[in-house]
């Protein structure tokens, strides 16, 4: 059982490491990451008849040494990894895309003024961001390129919120995207009631079913994922105050869709003459 987990661990760190190696961070201290997050995960997790484990504990479950773990517990808890933004941003892209209000006469988000408190880009925010100034939304998506501002015109150029010219906000949706993703294979394998697990993958496709099945994929993922969005926000409390339902407790709920791509060795009888 050990030499399988080790298997199946040293292949899904290869893409982590790969990222690490290409920002320059060393084994040490990617090694001091994981002892942080050792010690995290077993004071969250791992404590006997649901109090919180003491240090002593936390040193027996991970084979850390009492005095770093009283250490790392005592560091400042000053990481932020943006997921608030991040989702308040998601809802204000995706009620320009669905609010009517929002969308000309072809169903198209309608280029929208900034400045209007109740009309405009400031009102899409008032409805769709929560309490997020209109003016940090605006520079937000600006920022990382999924608006243009000429004067107060605000347009939409990317029918989602995909930071792609900001490296940090890319960094921050990777984390929180690869934890969900664990999260739930992490449950699959040790809960009862197995949460959606779906994929599909061929090994010997050539550049033009690749190309091909990219633009379909895309397509019809942006279609899932407005019908979704359409069905949860409506059970959303932020956006509908009037559904407190009192004991039902808080829950995080939501799907994701990646492509999967790798280049391979061709086989034999696919080798280019």
């Amino acid at each position: 059982m050990h030499q399988t987990l080790q298997k199946a661990v040293t292949k899904a760190l290869l893409p982590l490491v790969r990222l690490l190696l290409r920002h320059g961070v060393s084994h040490a201290e990617f090694a001091n990451w994981v002892r942080q997050a050792y010690v995290d995960q077993a004071h969250e997790h791992f404590g006997i008849d649901g109090k919180p484990p003491s240090i002593s504990r936390i040193a027996i479950v991970t084979g850390i040494n009492r005095k770093e773990v009283k250490r790392l517990r005592e560091l400042p808890e000053d990481i932020d990894t943006g997921v608030s933004k991040h989702n308040r941003a998601v809802r204000v892209v995706t009620g320009w895309l669905q609010d009517p209000a929002f969308l000309d006469g072809d169903g198209e988000p309608r280029t929208l003024e900034y400045g209007d408190p109740d009309d405009g880009f400031n009102q899409l925010v008032k409805r769709h961001g929560g309490d997020v100034p209109a003016r940090a939304m605006l520079d937000e998506l600006e920022r990382v390129g999924t608006v243009t501002v000429e004067g107060n015109v605000v347009t939409l150029c990317n029918r989602g919120y995909v930071p792609a010219e900001s490296e940090e906000a890319m960094l921050d949706l990777f984390a929180t995207s690869a934890a969900d993703l664990l999260d739930t294979l992490d449950h699959n394998l040790a809960s009862p009631g197995a949460r959606l697990q779906m994929s599909v993958a061929y090994d010997n496709v050539p550049k033009s079913g690749r190309d091909r099945f990219r633009l379909l994929a895309s397509k019809r993922a942006m279609e899932f994922l407005r019908m979704l969005d359409a069905e949860l926000s409506s059970h959303d409390r932020d956006r509908h105050p009037e559904l407190q339902m009192p004991g039902q407790g808080r829950y995080r709920s939501g799907i994701g869709i990646y492509l999967i791509e790798q280049e391979l060795e061709p086989k034999e009888n696919n080798r280019d003459e």
